[in-house]
């Protein structure tokens, strides 16, 4: 980003003129709090945008195939769609005497009478409460007559079904400070109140601020000696609206937005900073933000037991997909490894 208050010679002159200058523990922290009394409202550079966040729904009902499975993704704890015992052949046809039989994971058979996954009267397999153990292959007998004449039919039809999640999304910043001596004590005060702050200034979005990584070191300036600055890293993540401060209920409730706002005003937070800066007759504080340091990136991650995979799963881009047997996710990455002896969906270890 450009700069526009504070060139880079004109930041170096007053790094210089500000040595030596030590605040006291409440002029930094007074110094932090004036930054939220007025907000600009003009929005800040973008470093990169995040990608929207969609996924590929499935039709309300899925029809089968006698030539491969079909996959079908229910999300987590969610009501299924309709999957249906025919093909899409069949799917308007008349079919006399009809019979449907379910065999889930293991060839155990599917009842009617169970309550997590029922058996409609048309021979619709559909799932109320999905959890990660129903995850597997499915597959449906059926026997039907085309005609009253015709002998019976038999086909049998094969559904994949895995479970899958959102991601874990939020987005990673990091910005540096002019700081004072390393070791001393007002770089830590300075740090808490910061986050202190950022958390206050989302507090009304549910979302939550994570301090990953605050570094002090020592920086060779070409024209200014020795500087000392903060290197901090943090993160910003959505939290469930059931556990933020104040019901959430219509459509600024979805997570991606929420973050967006979130990344709005903490730019803006920063922005403000320069500005402050900008205007001071008196030389700059021990403390203070180096313009043009914030960076932004958006970040998924899946939980343990889940990965993206778009080869795999290409009518769900970017779900986090329960891990077929033969793979492993142990962490919060984004991909399910390989692992020859991991027999089941969802494992977290290679045993």
């Amino acid at each position: 980003m450009e700069a526009s208050a504070l060139g880079p010679a004109r930041r170096g002159r007053r790094r210089t003129r500000a040595a030596g200058s030590l605040l006291s523990r409440a002029a930094i922290l007074l110094f932090i709090s004036a930054f939220l009394v007025r907000v600009p409202s003009s929005v800040g550079h973008l470093v990169r945008l995040p990608r929207g966040f969609r996924l590929t729904k499935d039709s309300v009902k899925i029809v089968g195939s006698t030539h491969f499975p079909v996959k079908v993704y229910v999300m987590l704890h969610q009501k299924s769609p309709h999957v249906l015992c025919v093909t899409q052949r069949l799917r308007n046809a008349e079919l006399i005497d009809p019979s449907f039989q379910w065999h889930g994971p293991k060839g155990k058979i599917v009842s009617v009478e169970n309550r997590t996954a029922q058996i409609t009267s048309t021979g619709s397999l559909v799932f109320q409460n999905f959890e990660e153990s129903m995850s597997g292959i499915y597959t449906c007998f059926l026997e039907y007559k085309p005609t009253v004449e015709e002998i019976v039919k038999r086909l049998q039809l094969k559904y994949a079904i895995y479970a899958y999640r959102e991601p874990h999304y939020y987005y990673q910043f990091t910005a540096r400070y002019h700081a004072a001596p390393c070791n001393s004590i007002y770089n830590i005060s300075f740090e808490k109140k910061l986050i202190q702050i950022l958390s206050k200034l989302l507090l009304d979005l549910s979302c939550e601020i994570s301090l990953l990584k605050s570094e002090c070191h020592h920086i060779k300036m070409q024209r200014a000696g020795l500087q000392n600055e903060l290197f901090f890293t943090f993160s910003v993540s959505s939290l469930d609206t059931e556990k933020g401060p104040k019901p959430c209920t219509d459509h600024n409730c979805e997570p991606s937005k929420r973050l967006f706002k979130a990344k709005n005003l903490i730019e803006r937070f920063f922005n403000q900073q320069v500005e402050i800066l900008g205007r001071r007759a008196e030389r700059l504080p021990e403390i203070y933000y180096i313009e043009g340091t914030l960076q932004m990136v958006w970040i998924n991650r899946c939980f343990p037991g889940y990965g993206m995979n778009v080869q795999q799963h290409p009518k769900c881009p970017e779900c986090c997909v329960i891990c077929s047997p033969g793979s492993y996710n142990p962490r919060d990455g984004i991909h399910c490894l390989q692992c020859n002896s991991s027999l089941v969906y969802g494992a977290k270890t290679c045993l």
